[in-house]
């Protein structure tokens, strides 16, 4: 038995960061109401929330009365990625899978959602291939399973039991087994097309990001890619710590 105390959090920041990303999330501006229900919190609450992000910049309120982005969001979004270095750090390493000729990814999990630093097809530009793509749903791709593989089954089963799993529809059951075949294995395989795979492994004990491959990987291709992407991640892990 542990005598680790639990940490005391705080559900005011926990609240706030939770309608930040939810407004992050959202493509067209939203009201205080529509945000309440998809973060099933009080709309008095949401609304004092969206208020004092609006006060200090990081959401702005249009004329309509609804929320979106603020500059402020999009400052701490480039600090996030430029600040610290990692993103200049990382891209060579990933440069050195090139030679495969295939879709070179890195992405970092939030929630039921991949978000990708970086995502280059064959043939791009490196300074191209930095946040060109938008979230996408973790269940759907290589990346987002092999970092949901990496979280405890009560986090999984919070995030998606009882509702619909991109994917996977109502199949929960399905959705699990997945994992845990991931978790064996050691990176996930996901067909994405119907000739084409993603092969992705999380980097980082525990993992912060996946790094992946994607486009042609036959089944009989994975072992001899799955090696080079371990090096990689482990050379990302040295990096980042």
């Amino acid at each position: 038995m542990t005598n680790e105390k639990k940490p005391q959090l705080n559900q005011s920041l926990i609240d706030g960061i939770a309608t930040l990303q939810e407004l992050a999330l959202s493509k067209d501006p939203v009201g205080c109401r529509e945000l309440a229900r998809k973060l099933d919190m009080e709309p008095t609450r949401v609304n004092r929330l969206l208020q004092t992000l609006d006060h200090i910049g990081i959401a702005r309120k249009t004329s309509k009365r609804k929320y979106t982005s603020g500059s402020g969001m999009h400052v701490l979004s480039a600090q996030a990625l430029f600040a610290s270095g990692l993103i200049n750090k990382i891209i060579e390493p990933l440069e050195s899978l090139r030679k495969y000729n295939l879709i070179i990814a890195l992405g970092m999990l939030w929630r039921d959602h991949v978000s990708y630093l970086y995502h280059a097809a064959p043939g791009m530009e490196s300074v191209n291939a930095l946040g060109r793509l938008g979230l996408y749903p973790a269940s759907k791709g290589g990346v987002g399973m092999v970092l949901l593989a990496e979280q405890p089954d009560h986090y999984i089963e919070k995030t998606y039991q009882h509702k619909h799993i991109e994917g996977f529809g109502e199949d929960f059951s399905a959705f699990m087994a997945s994992i845990k075949q991931i978790r064996q294995q050691g990176y996930s395989y996901i067909q994405t097309q119907t000739d084409k795979h993603t092969l992705a492994v999380a980097v980082g004990e525990p993992a912060f990001c996946a790094i992946a491959l994607s486009g042609w990987i036959p089944e009989n291709s994975v072992a001899e890619l799955v090696q080079p992407l371990k090096q990689v991640a482990q050379q990302i892990n040295e990096i980042a710590h």
